[in-house]
């Protein structure tokens, strides 16, 4: 299926592994220009080289913190108009909700739903102008179902699901959507963190964490970043211009609800 955006410029945030780099990898395949972000230069470097040599996409690397005011300054500076925007952060640790501070709580908040929102303030307008805007969060199925040692993460992207609710409904109507990715379980450096903590809380080894989670997934596996990418590159595609602010729980099967 061609997703009609070849030529469309892209906004990847946090693209230089994970689901954000499926992505990325995705919407270039699609003949989108890219540009990305991440922390650390010499991993995103390498990452756009690769996708560059892959399918020979236009790729702007731009090293930064995007959760920061500075670090969405540099970004918008390379990339002030996107018709895409995929918004992405790594997640706040998980840990006991005693222990955390309200310093955490600001993080989380700061990288999972402030950074997002603004990204949107910054970009939603042009996209309203030209007729076209596909704007897609990464959040998680934490959303859905709340994950215990995660309640920084569960609080944050919740909010952020409440904000794109609202405002979703009031920009559909120029061919502008605000949509949701919400990942299970996906074979991911994230994950690790993840099955590190559970096993501490519950006196296993991290192999067996990671064995009871699979066993717990219908599919029998974890996801994969290039799935992940292309439900991204449909959402942004010109098909999916009827679907807007929804949550789209890609799970294996994980979740248990009937809705």
């Amino acid at each position: 299926m061609d997703m009609g955006i070849a030529g469309r410029t892209a906004l990847v945030c946090a693209a230089s592994k994970g689901l954000g780099r499926g992505c990325a990898e995705a919407l270039a395949a699609e003949g989108v220009k890219l540009v990305i972000c991440a922390r650390t230069a010499e991993t995103l470097e390498a990452t756009a080289a690769d996708i560059r040599a892959k399918t020979g996409a236009d790729v702007t690397a731009i090293a930064c913190d995007v959760t920061t005011p500075e670090g969405r300054a540099a970004v918008l500076a390379a990339c002030p108009q996107p018709d895409i925007l995929v918004n992405n952060a790594g997640g706040p640790p998980p840990g006991d909700f005693r222990k955390f501070t309200h310093d955490d709580w600001i993080k989380a908040l700061e990288a999972n739903m402030l950074s997002p929102i603004a990204l949107i303030q910054a970009t939603i307008d042009g996209m309203i102008e030209r007729g076209f805007g596909r704007v897609v969060n990464i959040t998680s199925s934490a959303v859905k179902a709340p994950i215990d040692v995660l309640g920084l993460s569960n609080g944050a992207r919740s909010g952020l699901t409440g904000f794109v609710a609202g405002v979703a409904r009031k920009v559909a109507v120029h061919n502008v959507t605000i949509n949701n990715l919400l990942p299970g379980l996906f074979d991911t450096d994230r994950i690790s963190a993840t099955f590190d903590a559970q096993a501490k809380a519950g006196s296993i080894s991290v192999e067996e964490a990671r064995r009871q989670r699979m066993k717990s997934i219908p599919a029998g596996r974890f996801g994969t970043r290039d799935e992940f990418g292309a439900a991204c590159a449909f959402l942004c595609s010109v098909h999916a211009g009827y679907i807007t602010g929804q949550n789209w729980l890609i799970d294996g099967g994980a979740y248990p609800g009937t809705f």
